[in-house]
């Protein structure tokens, strides 16, 4: 019965954890885009919304929609963006979902 609740324990903090860092990656790719201009982060939720039907913090598991989407966007110019968002999640960037997201938005840069 101990295992069984320390079981329980173990799965509800990675499901927090997973909610804490894909709240932190969207608002680190949010403040990203702001930070670079309210029209690329305009034009960056919109189309994210137009084409995935996703938000910002779906990025955490869906790290290709916003490699698309900067690439699509602006082309081998979109490194400032992505290199931008790695600057804000560098601390981070030992997580595993977190690393590939930052793996993902550089690789086609």
């Amino acid at each position: 019965m101990t295992s069984l609740v320390v079981l329980k324990n173990e799965n509800y903090l990675v499901q927090r954890n997973d909610s804490l860092n894909k709240t932190l990656v969207g608002m680190s790719i949010e403040k990203s885009l702001l930070e670079i201009g309210k029209e690329t982060y305009d034009k960056v939720v919109h189309d994210l919304y137009a084409i995935y039907h996703s938000y910002l913090p779906d990025c955490y598991e869906h790290p290709e929609y916003l490699s698309n989407i900067l690439v699509k966007l602006y082309g081998n110019t979109g490194k400032s963006v992505a290199d931008s968002i790695k600057k804000q999640l560098e601390e981070f960037s030992d997580h595993g979902r977190i690393a590939e997201l930052l793996k993902v938005i550089h690789k086609s840069r």
